[in-house]
């Protein structure tokens, strides 16, 4: 069930991400925010970016801060009087966020997502590059689920598997989830004496999936069944995940320092699955057919760029799979188109400086990212008989 392995999983991260639940950031009591609780954790924060980590936070509790403003003493309030409470929590949260962060001069943007949002492959696309450009920028993004304008029929409905999403979506290499719970148990803690902490999980087994149990917090609506489902996500997408007892001061610094947790370690980095995803998960929809150079470009670990494209073939949108072949027809690997099959012609064979005029809009410089490029070990021109691979690292 745990083989210990060695390695701190939260500090060697390159990109971290840290879901807070309501139960530990509003006082029940009072229907605020606990000011001391999120100062701490925006010390740990600092600290994380003095690392040089990326850091998103997926944060719960406009619903709960909206109810304590509004005077909603129900547990479980109708559908459109949590909406509600969610566009009037929501200004609460962005502000209290943005107040213990920026006492560390950090900046933090905030972003409302919705299930369809991590669904629909262009919305996918779109918030993957917001994402990009807040890290890119120095900034924190605060994440949310956009409860003003989701139904129960197409919302998560939980933050635990909003925030493993997020941790796909950014390739992030480390998930937190703060609890109220030290991590996993062989048995409920609060009705087994006997009851250990399971230290390590290597897989999401029948056994692991059958110790989830229900929230009993009265604020949150995610139980460890949720939990477990997000290590799923997690784990699949090459990200190791842990939950951990988030109520003391500075929990983030105590999991680095080797604080109690479970921890749900991935057989992949980000990269690795992800790769593995492009190269044998998504069908293509089209084809790019480069010159010689930019083939040789490839094999060294380049981005293809827009000037090797002499033809496209088929039909694709933005983020769809497309293959890369030689002109003789013989596949190179396969890859993520940046643009559209339409635009994509538009703008074969010309420098990525001119993609502006040609288009009307400033895209992205690559044709396929490298990081989105799965190159063949021995080039083919069956494409059946294709053994696909991770291509060396290069610039673009």
């Amino acid at each position: 069930m745990a083989t210990v392995t060695t390695g701190n999983p939260l500090t060697d991260a390159r990109r971290l991400v840290i879901k807070i639940g309501s139960s530990l950031l509003i006082d029940p009591a009072t229907g605020k925010v606990r000011d001391d609780w999120l100062r701490a954790l925006a010390s740990d924060i600092a600290a994380a970016r003095g690392r040089g980590q990326d850091v998103a936070i997926v944060s719960s509790g406009a619903i709960s801060l909206g109810r304590g403003q509004l005077g909603l003493r129900r547990t479980r309030p109708k559908l459109e009087e949590s909406q509600a409470a969610a566009a009037i929590g929501q200004v609460q949260l962005a502000r209290a966020w943005q107040e213990v962060l920026e006492a560390h001069d950090i900046t933090c943007g905030q972003i409302l997502v919705t299930f369809g949002a991590t669904e629909n492959r262009r919305q996918y696309l779109n918030a993957r590059s917001t994402l990009d450009t807040l890290f890119h920028m120095g900034a924190v993004p605060v994440i949310n689920e956009n409860d003003t304008v989701a139904t129960r029929e197409i919302r998560y409905g939980d933050n635990d598997r909003l925030a493993a999403r997020v941790a796909q979506m950014i390739s992030a290499d480390c998930l937190v989830l703060f609890s109220d719970v030290a991590g996993l148990f062989t048995a409920d803690p609060s009705v087994d004496q006997d009851a250990t902490l399971i230290r390590e999980v290597h897989a999401l087994d029948d056994s692991i999936m059958a110790l989830a149990g229900e929230s009993r917090s009265g604020l949150g609506v995610g139980g460890m069944l949720t939990k477990l489902q997000a290590a799923e996500i997690a784990m699949a997408a090459g990200c190791n995940m842990a939950i951990c007892d988030g109520r003391k001061l500075n929990p983030l610094r105590q999991l680095a320092e080797g604080g109690d947790g479970t921890w749900f370690r991935a057989a992949a980095t980000p990269r690795t699955a992800r790769k593995q995803w492009i190269a044998s998960a998504l069908k293509p929809a089209g084809t790019v057919l480069v010159d010689a150079g930019a083939a040789q470009a490839l094999r060294r670990g380049r981005s293809l760029l827009p000037a090797g494209v002499k033809d496209v073939e088929g039909n694709f949108d933005r983020g769809d799979a497309v293959w890369v072949r030689a002109m003789d027809g013989t596949v190179l690997g396969r890859g993520l188109s940046a643009y559209s099959a339409e635009n994509a012609r538009r703008i074969a064979g010309h420098n990525s400086r001119d993609i502006e005029n040609l288009l009307g809009y400033r895209g992205r410089d690559e044709m396929i990212h490298r990081d989105d490029l799965v190159l063949e070990t021995s080039p083919s021109s069956e494409s059946s008989a294709a053994t696909l691979t991770t291509e060396k690292e290069g610039a673009s």
